[in-house]
């Protein structure tokens, strides 16, 4: 049970700066935000081929830096507010980079378009280059979005459907941040596994460690073991010692180098935007789970403080956006306080430019990470099931399918699985009888996926509370979005189209599919024009 305000204390005195619970919080949100950088490197230079000293040297340095200002502007908070209630146990709210989009960013947006730079013409460094500026430039769109929006997330939360807004990402959660990183976790199977056990074990089954250590290091430290252990051993195929270098300070001053990344996020920008409204929700969120826990923050300000660290690490050279973290409860239960965000904002950010974040995550191995991040899918994709009501279940499961088909959009896309000519092939192959080509429905189904996820579960939440204005709106809104590839984009990368500047069978595909949603928008509009029957009068 939480204190309740003395009056006799005096208002204006200042709660301490640590506390012993500060070193276990400092510790969980330490590795929360290591982890998660290790896996944009890892995904960035080990998968796709991304020069590592602009990851390292570049883009760590403001995304580190994001992170320093907003716990800076979080711990200010929660002391102002023990000052003003005049309480010693307020725990401030805890920032750090949020790893579905962080993730998302480095598979679906910074991978993808290295790649596609590369494809260009570009040598490897200036498509590394043109990729930082990318994830620059989306980081400033996100937090422009977050700020305009922090002043009308209450407003959101009541027109979208919690089942929309919960299903759309649950299935990126679930096919994104769950599939693909167990795939990575299983390529070496003891550490990988074992990694992916324990962390079930502490997070899920509550299950106790030793020493009383925190359960997520503790994890991380056996699947590191096991991983070096084994690979020095020789019994681990395929390992090799990472080829780390420690990357000079580097300090993340502003540049306008988001200016030149600009034009290139509007092929992602249906990816984007859902990424910032998100936030913005998962904000509001949060600020009711801490004053649930005895806090009570502002929502508006949570939202800001949000917003402008996303804004700083994008002019400043991050790639990855920053949010608070969902708990801020269990961060008081271990008896945190105001001093661990201050000590993680000064680790991460001024370890960021010194480059000792970076030279510690490169000797976290994928396979090591790579559970964290299957933990955090499953998690999304139950909270998506458990945060809705049971009624709109269906919903949440139609939402998950649009993300299916990017699944299969990211392998088949990749040169090495495909040859480029050969993709256009079959995006190309009309078969009689059969309608349009399989391989350019799963590409346009993938395409604009989290968009389209929230439109169909928007719709179909409607239907079953009988709202059928609404289902109408949003079934002719997706036709308009349709025309325009914001879903269903027919350009093989999901960019944006003008539907009078398409001809031949890339016309037809963004006809048929607008036309199918206005079709089944008059036809529910008709049927809203019956007589709903009277319910039986009980006898």
């Amino acid at each position: 049970m939480f204190s309740a305000p003395n009056p006799a204390r005096a208002s204006h005195a200042s709660p301490r700066w640590f506390v012993p619970g500060d070193i276990n919080g400092f510790f969980g949100l330490v590795v929360d935000n290591l982890s998660i950088l290790g896996f944009i490197a890892a995904a960035l230079v080990g998968i796709f081929g991304v020069p590592a000293d602009i990851v390292f040297g570049r883009m760590f340095p403001g995304t580190a830096f994001g992170v320093l200002v907003g716990n800076l502007m979080y711990t200010w908070m929660a002391r102002r507010l023990a000052q003003r209630t005049g309480r010693d146990d307020v725990t401030a709210m805890p920032l750090g980079l949020d790893a579905p989009t962080s993730i998302g960013m480095a598979l679906l947006v910074l991978g993808p378009a290295f790649v596609a730079f590369r494809q260009q013409g570009m040598d490897a460094n200036a498509a590394g280059i043109a990729t930082w500026q990318l994830g620059m430039a989306s980081l400033v769109v996100m937090g422009a979005l977050k700020l305009v929006l922090s002043f009308a997330g209450d407003w959101i939360t009541r027109v979208v459907p919690r089942a929309a807004l919960l299903g759309s990402i649950g299935g990126a959660a679930l096919m994104l941040l769950g599939f693909l990183p167990l795939i990575e976790t299983l390529r070496s199977p003891v550490a990988g596994f074992a990694t992916l056990g324990l962390l079930l074990y502490v997070l899920v089954a509550r299950g106790p460690v030793p020493l009383r250590l925190p359960g997520v290091p503790f994890a991380l430290l056996v699947g590191l073991a096991l991983y070096y252990g084994l690979g020095l051993a020789g019994l681990s195929p395929g390992f090799a010692l990472p080829d780390a270098n420690w990357p000079a300070p580097a300090l993340p001053w502003p540049n306008l180098g988001f200016v030149d990344g600009l034009p290139a996020t509007l092929p992602y920008l249906s990816l984007l935007l859902p990424f910032g409204l998100l936030m913005v929700v998962g904000g509001i969120n949060v600020s009711e789970s801490a004053r649930a826990a005895g806090d009570d923050y502002r929502t508006r300000d949570v939202l800001l403080v949000e917003a402008v660290s996303t804004l700083v690490a994008g002019v400043c050279g991050g790639v990855a956006q920053t949010t608070p973290y969902i708990g801020q409860p269990a961060y008081k239960h271990m008896g945190a306080r105001t001093g661990y965000t201050l000590l993680t904002g000064l680790f991460i950010g001024i370890g960021g430019m010194l480059g000792l974040v970076s030279g510690l995550v490169q000797w976290l191995p994928v396979a090591v990470l790579a559970p964290i991040i299957v933990f955090v899918g499953i998690d999304i994709t139950v909270q998506a099931f458990h945060s809705t009501k049971r009624e709109h279940a269906i919903a949440v499961s139609l939402a998950f399918l649009p993300a299916i088909a990017y699944l299969l959009n990211i392998k088949f896309g990749n040169p090495a699985w495909i040859d480029p000519e050969r993709m256009a092939a079959l995006y190309a192959q009309v078969d009689a009888g059969h309608g349009l080509p399989e391989m350019a429905t799963i590409v346009v189904l993938g395409n604009g996926f989290i968009i389209t996820a929230m439109l169909w579960a928007t719709a179909l939440v409607a239907l079953v509370d009988r709202r059928s204005g609404v289902a109408v709106a949003t079934l002719l809104a997706a036709a308009v979005a349709t025309l325009f590839g914001v879903i269903h984009s027919v350009h093989p990368t999901g960019a944006l189209v003008l539907p009078w500047q398409l001809d031949g069978l890339r016309q037809a595909i963004a006809f048929q599919f607008a036309a199918a949603y206005a079709v089944l928008a008059v036809l529910v509009g008709l049927l809203a024009l019956q007589r709903q029957p009277t319910p039986p009068s009980p006898d």
